[in-house]
């Protein structure tokens, strides 16, 4: 009975044994591609092999549709950014201490892979953790990234792979110096050096210019106080007809209003600030007391006009408004 026992448990032993030597030679043998082409380039058999039990490593598989025909224009975004991924573990762990394998999965490769795991959509990312050795398992399931939110950055899907690792290497990513960006964006600093180098002596007196910046800052103040960011995000009509045939320039009540009441309120406070502007600065400079008296009566006649005309459109808003100016 002792001899039947021992002998049961050594062949347990040797098996146990006979398959951790294999599982590591297969990591060896996939790790050894994955370092010269990552990630590694899978199909239906490959896929069924990297990814059976039991494995003394991780498997991260990308099932994607790179294929115009398939037209899964997700899964041509996130390539490069998978591939990144790929490069930063070759990287930063050449030895496979963390035994972690990435692959990729086209559908043109893995029909059958498609059909078994009943994928509908690209990509999907699989995870499969290591079913035996000192870091395995419980659950042997493989745990599936789904891109859900749009296309991933390599960071986003690195660190969900980190997640899911035992303690190891945990190398960052590598993104590849995009040298012609580079070179496009020295040439382009250089132009514009050259370019403000020529033109300062012309360029700086129009930037200096007061006047310039006063209408500037007028003209925006003008363009926004009197509803412009309203009509963009409410999408106001332009106009609207009143019902009796004719047309509505004012919108009744202070929430509302039209594309063309914005333009003229506009033009009530740009005539109302030219006319306080001239009386203030203006007039003031005219050395002839005649001109100077009747410029004095015509701009504030104009002040005066435009203010009736501005209270009278506050009562359309407003029909209890208590204020009115003649004439309107």
């Amino acid at each position: 009975m002792k001899f039947s026992l021992t002998l049961v448990f050594g062949l347990l032993t040797l098996l146990s044994a006979a398959a951790k030597t294999k599982t590591a030679g297969k990591f060896e043998q996939y790790h050894a591609k994955f370092l010269s082409n990552p990630p590694l380039k899978l199909d239906d058999a490959t896929y069924e092999r990297l990814t059976a039990t039991p494995r003394e490593y991780t498997v991260a598989v990308l099932l994607t549709a790179l294929e115009a025909r398939f037209g899964c224009q997700l899964c041509r975004d996130f390539q490069p950014e998978w591939d990144v991924v790929g490069k930063s573990w070759v990287k930063g762990d050449k030895k496979g201490d963390s035994r972690l394998i990435l692959g990729t999965l086209d559908f043109a490769n893995g029909r059958g892979t498609f059909q078994k795991l009943m994928l509908q959509t690209a990509p999907v990312m699989m995870l499969f953790p290591p079913t035996i050795g000192p870091h395995a398992k419980r659950d042997a399931q493989a745990i599936r990234y789904d891109f859900t939110t749009g296309p991933q950055s390599a960071e986003q899907v690195n660190d969900w792979i980190i997640r899911h690792l035992p303690e190891g290497p945990r190398p960052p990513i590598y993104r590849p110096i995009n040298y012609m960006r580079l070179i496009t964006i020295i040439i382009t600093i250089l132009g514009l050096v050259s370019f403000f180098s020529v033109a300062a002596p012309y360029l700086i007196p129009i930037i200096q210019n007061r006047n310039l910046w006063a209408a500037i800052s007028l003209i925006t103040i003008l363009l926004f106080t009197s509803g412009h960011m309203f009509n963009h995000i409410r999408k106001v009509p332009y106009v609207a007809g009143d019902g009796k045939g004719g047309i509505s320039y004012f919108a009744g009540g202070f929430s509302n209003q039209f594309g063309l009441e914005t333009q003229i309120v506009a033009a009530m406070y740009g005539t109302l600030s030219f006319a306080t502007i001239a009386l203030a600065l203006k007039v003031p400079r005219m050395a002839e007391p005649q001109k100077q008296q009747i410029a004095v009566f015509v701009w504030g006649a104009v002040v005066f006009a435009m203010y009736s005309f501005l209270l009278s459109v506050f009562r359309v808003k407003n029909g209890g408004y208590p204020f009115h100016l003649p004439p309107f």
